[in-house]
């Protein structure tokens, strides 16, 4: 049998947003949620921030060359299903998910949803990002958001609204 435990480091550099009881457990089950889904073999371990737009914008700018605040950013440390060892664990480490969290206020207020379900969507996002997910071309997008769906409906979070993808706006 295979020793699946999941490690997931939560740090919170920002003062911004209070983290709301029960956030922290919300984001360690996506992650779970998100490998059981993928299947992923073997114990994993995932670096979890939450931010603020200052401090996401500065990242943003420095790894993606964008001047702009977003709301989560991934940070993969695998390719091609390999990923670097813990060497005191053995765990895989996946890499870090940023999240801004006054952006995921603006964007749970902007959807009509809880606050719970738009950092349960990042996470999800996010780690389909360390898995190696990408939403460069139409297709993968689409196949990204139903396995975001998915995992939002086994956490007990579904959509309350559609999303509407407009590049245009």
């Amino acid at each position: 049998m295979t020793d699946n435990k999941i490690r997931v480091i939560i740090t919170n550099n920002q003062k911004t947003v209070k983290i709301p009881t029960g956030l922290r457990m919300l984001v360690r089950r996506c992650c779970n949620a998100v490998l059981k889904l993928e299947k992923f073999q073997g114990p994993a371990e995932i670096s979890v921030t939450f931010t603020d737009n200052a401090q996401i914008k500065v990242l943003n700018a420095q790894y993606r060359n964008k001047d702009i605040e977003t709301d989560v950013l991934s940070f993969p440390m695998g390719e091609n299903g390999k990923y670097d060892l813990n060497m005191e664990t053995g765990a895989q480490i996946l890499g870090d998910i940023v999240i801004s969290m006054e952006k995921a206020v603006e964007q749970a207020d902007r959807y009509g949803h809880s606050l719970q379900r738009e950092v349960g969507y990042l996470t999800a996002h996010s780690m389909l990002h360390l898995l190696g997910y990408d939403h460069e071309d139409n297709m993968e997008r689409v196949r990204m958001r139903e396995k975001e769906e998915l995992v939002m409906e086994l956490l007990g979070l579904p959509a309350s609204s559609s999303y509407i993808v407009d590049e245009d706006l």
